[in-house]
């Protein structure tokens, strides 16, 4: 019994190695029968992709195989078509397509030259007049009294009130004096009113009137009464007028009330 058994065992891989190329060729044949099938059958039809189909399993055989042995290799699968992009159709250039219509917005402007208009002559510019000055109200009555009072030698006409035997007028109190007289409160003769009486010029000033006793000076100015500022002052026991321009000269005057 022993031997039989060992005999089976040498046996069984010559009878391995003799099935192994039957079993190839059969796999070879079914590859190329399914190859056959998914050939197109006749020209005039599009061929379609074949759908890849999955292997047979191969069924288990009852047999024992040995280790070791190598499997049969499994048919290689076949790529799965892949599908192709889609082409957009192609639209036509900017230049290729037709030209619209201009509106009537965008047509050019045609400008016609229309003949120039005459010129216009312009208005001769009117030269513009001063404004006349406005004359003081009491100018006119010290332009016609002073001209007849100007000294033709001042240094020997005037005199003082001491010459004259001493001041005998009205006296002006101190606080009055001091209010609204004095070097501090200057004047222009020529906007206060002026009369003259017995040949002797007398003016208003402040609520009072003074007469002017001396010519005035032969180097002041024409116009002293006018430009010349003015003020009245207390010196030696009397009343005298004073020009700033010239406060050395003093011009004795008589203060009257109303």
């Amino acid at each position: 019994m022993i031997s039989i058994g060992l005999i089976n065992l040498g046996i069984l891989p010559l009878l391995l190695e003799a099935m192994t190329p039957a079993y190839a060729q059969h796999d070879q044949r079914e590859q190329d029968a399914r190859r056959q099938q998914q050939e197109p059958e006749g020209r005039g039809k599009r061929p379609q992709p074949a759908r890849p189909e999955r292997p047979e399993k191969p069924q288990p055989q009852h047999e024992a195989k040995p280790q070791g042995q190598p499997r049969p290799e499994r048919p290689d699968r076949q790529e799965k078509p892949q599908p192709r992009p889609a082409v957009k159709p192609e639209r036509p250039s900017q230049q290729e397509r037709p030209t619209r219509r201009e509106s009537p917005q965008q047509r050019p402007e045609v400008k016609l030259d229309r003949p120039a208009a005459p010129a216009r002559r312009a208005a001769p510019v009117q030269a513009s007049r001063p404004t006349p000055r406005a004359q003081p109200p009491h100018e006119r009555q010290h332009q016609s009294a002073w001209p007849a009072r100007r000294a033709q030698n001042w240094q020997t006409e005037h005199r003082t009130w001491q010459a004259r035997g001493g001041y005998r007028g009205y006296r002006i109190p101190d606080t009055r004096y001091h209010g609204f007289f004095g070097p501090s409160h200057g004047f222009r003769m020529l906007h206060f009113p002026l009369i003259v009486i017995g040949g002797f010029p007398r003016f208003q000033f402040n609520g009072l009137w003074f007469s002017v006793m001396d010519p005035w000076p032969e180097y002041w100015s024409e116009n002293w009464y006018g430009d010349d500022d003015l003020y009245i002052e207390y010196w030696g026991g009397g009343y005298y007028m004073l020009n700033r321009r010239h406060p050395m000269d003093r011009i004795a005057i008589t203060v009257l009330v109303g």
